[in-house]
């Protein structure tokens, strides 16, 4: 259970081999706003702090973050979702990197997370959104679009908005299956049953605690719950995000490894879950271990972490990271 070593070099050619990878990331699609300013008093109309603002910026969020993540790190994503008839769903087709999987409902609007930052620091978060009901008519576009595509490896990134349903993943993984297609998941509890069979699952030490319904605190706690929560899915490989304890990384008939936090400094853990189902995800497709995997996703959660905001990481920054470990 000691920490796994790995060879340097062979790291570093598994992070040049991200460039080659085409991953579809299938999940609910954000538009993250951050709003940045200074506070310099307290407001006379409610014990609140006035924020005097400076910039405004837009980012994708939801799973568009995570093909965010992806690009970043050299690979190819290609974004399946929906988003409203809105400026906000334009801005989302527009920035994306491969769009031709985003499609729009009339009825659905985009959702917004809207983040207000003084001083290095989130003093509040606002939500614009409405959870839907994917559409037949959309269900079937996306998993035509599973069907033709040429890709490496399918991402599921679920954050309970509508467009990861039942429906869908009873479809769209035996689509995966049948072409021998990795698919990674970054889950959430309400479908964690429906995620079957998969290669990676990457809850985090809150959801797994409701999955198998005890705490997951001490090493002996995850350990059992990540056998539970093996017995219950078919996924061959699973990551349990711990914070500031690092990860519990567990593979079908093997020993679990823990894996130590290399976060120097956290000023935002905004996407970081990401991050991690991002860079584990290209390790794998890449030849990595799931050790490897882990340590990669790892080093490059620590980054991210240590930035304002939705943030992602760099091949240099993943190899520099990495080199001190």
């Amino acid at each position: 259970m000691k920490t796994p070593t790995f060879d340097p070099e062979k790291i570093a050619r598994l992070i040049r081999k991200f460039r080659a990878k085409r991953v579809l990331v299938l999940g609910d699609l954000m538009l993250d706003r951050y709003i940045w300013g200074d506070v310099s008093r307290i407001s006379p109309e409610a014990p609140v702090p006035v924020v005097e603002v400076k910039k405004d910026s837009r980012c994708l969020g939801g799973a568009g973050n995570v093909a965010q993540n992806l690009s970043s790190l050299g690979a190819k994503p290609f974004l399946m979702g929906v988003v409203g008839d809105d400026p906000e769903g334009r801005w989302v087709r527009d920035n994306a990197a491969e769009s031709r999987g985003v499609f729009v409902d009339k009825s659905w609007p985009t959702t917004v997370k809207t983040r207000i930052i003084a001083h290095h620091q989130q003093v509040v978060r606002v939500d614009l959104e409405r959870k839907g009901t994917l559409s037949a008519e959309l269900e079937e576009k996306i998993l035509g679009f599973i069907q033709s595509e040429k890709y490496d490896g399918l991402l599921v990134s679920d954050y309970n908005k509508g467009i990861v349903n039942p429906s869908l993943l009873a479809k769209a993984l035996p689509l995966a299956k049948e072409r021998r297609i990795p698919v990674f998941v970054d889950p959430k509890v309400p479908h964690f049953l429906l995620y079957s069979p998969i290669t990676l699952i990457t809850p985090n030490h809150f959801e797994a605690e409701k999955i198998v319904g005890h705490r997951c605190n001490t090493d002996a706690e995850v350990e059992r719950a990540g056998a539970e929560i093996l017995s219950l899915i078919s996924s061959r490989y699973l990551i349990i995000k711990r914070g500031e304890q690092g990860m519990a990384v567990f593979e079908q008939g093997k020993r679990p490894l823990h894996i130590p936090t290399v976060a120097r400094e956290v000023f935002d853990v905004t996407g970081a879950g990401d991050t991690v189902i991002a860079a584990a995800a290209l390790a794998l497709l890449a030849g990595a271990t799931i050790g490897e995997a882990a340590q990669i996703a790892n080093a490059a959660a620590g980054i991210v972490v240590g930035k304002i905001g939705t943030a992602t990481v760099s091949p240099e920054e993943l190899k520099t990271a990495l080199a001190g470990v």
